[in-house]
């Protein structure tokens, strides 16, 4: 029995999110076909010039916005930030610093300390249940 390979492809969408650029602003070409794996590696290996132009200015998606604001997508939401947004947006938001950004940006790292103050106390449950098991022994 022989067995072939299928080319694996992705819808644009899906190629998109994984080069983290905003679908709507990418070329025609690109939305209205399908990526194959192949396709979407030789275009992070070596960017065409459209995608380097859009990963630089923008327009950027949801996720990349949030991480350059230090907020997160749903503080985005809170902010009123609903569409995609440039990279000079970006630097024009953060250089006005609004309330909402500072209070998200707060929140964030909030979250970010309670979520290593986790991980270390389940370093350290299982360092004991480690130790515990090896008394044992």
């Amino acid at each position: 029995m022989t067995s072939h390979q299928t080319t694996q492809t992705m819808k644009p969408a899906t190629a998109a999110k994984k080069l983290g650029v905003y679908l709507e602003a990418t070329p025609a070409e690109f939305r209205e076909g399908v990526v194959s794996r192949a396709e979407l590696n030789a275009l992070q290996a070596d960017p065409p010039q459209w995608l380097r132009d859009l990963r630089r200015d923008g327009p950027h998606p949801r996720p990349v916005v949030a991480s350059r604001l230090g907020v997160s997508i749903a503080g985005l939401a809170r902010g009123g930030v609903t569409e995609a947004l440039t990279t000079e947006q970006i630097e024009a938001l953060k250089a006005q610093d609004p309330e909402w950004l500072r209070r998200e940006r707060a929140t964030q790292a909030d979250v970010r300390k309670e979520a290593a103050r986790i991980k270390e106390k389940k370093a350290e449950q299982a360092a004991r249940a480690a130790g515990a098991d090896d008394s044992r022994s």
